[in-house]
């Protein structure tokens, strides 16, 4: 019966709906921003992926081999913890990330300024980021204010789904986290970087004109 009405009790979801009384303008004006970033800017999507573990497996990780799954330990040891702000461009995706020890406004500020440092003069800068308090200390709001060309979006609450630089902490966790073993911080955050390695920020010139690129 289960299987002719496609039942499976044995699953289940969770979810949660966002109580922003401004939900579906912030949800219009992000998605706007996505689909049709303006001319002469960068769309950034801003969050941190904190307390990632260095974790090393008691014994070593057996291979995949033919009919046979990948095996690890379920017992580890811990090496310490990172903090990653990442920067996602929209229009290429490539991604700005940095490491730090703790998880702040000092250092989230830090990470503002090193945006800064990469972005070409002369270009407007679009951050879509979350409600976190860490984003809305005095001293971050003074920072961007001196800077009008900054332009913060924040996502719905309990909508930070919509933020695109979630997604790619997703795929960093599978590809290069998850599965993998770290006996110290600093390899932890040299695996961290492989994928952010060489980053480029791509941003929309006025039409027909070229890109804008600059390395980080």
């Amino acid at each position: 019966m289960w299987t002719a009405f496609g039942l499976q009790p044995h699953r289940s979801q969770t979810f949660k709906l966002s109580s922003d009384p401004l939900f579906l303008d912030k949800v219009r004006d992000i998605v706007g921003l996505y689909l049709s970033p303006p001319n002469r800017a960068v769309v950034l999507s801003v969050d941190e992926k904190s307390q990632i573990q260095a974790l090393d497996r008691e014994q070593p990780v057996l291979p995949m081999m033919p009919g046979v799954p990948e095996r690890r330990t379920h017992s580890y040891v811990r090496h310490g913890t990172t903090t990653l702000f990442a920067a996602l461009d929209i229009a290429s995706g490539f991604v700005i990330g940095k490491c730090y020890k703790r998880h702040r406004a000092v250092e989230f500020l830090k990470f503002l300024k090193e945006i800064d440092a990469q972005i070409p003069e002369g270009l407007a800068v679009h951050i879509v980021m979350d409600n976190y308090a860490t984003h809305k200390t005095p001293k971050i709001k003074a920072w961007l204010a001196r800077r009008p060309h900054y332009h913060v979006h924040f996502t719905p609450t309990s909508a930070s789904w919509i933020n695109q630089i979630e997604r790619w902490f997703a795929e960093l966790t599978r590809k290069q986290i998850q599965r993998g073993v770290h006996t110290s911080v600093r390899q932890l955050e040299a695996d961290i970087s492989v994928p952010s390695s060489n980053c480029t920020i791509t941003t929309r010139s006025p039409s027909n004109g070229p890109s804008l690129q600059t390395r980080s």
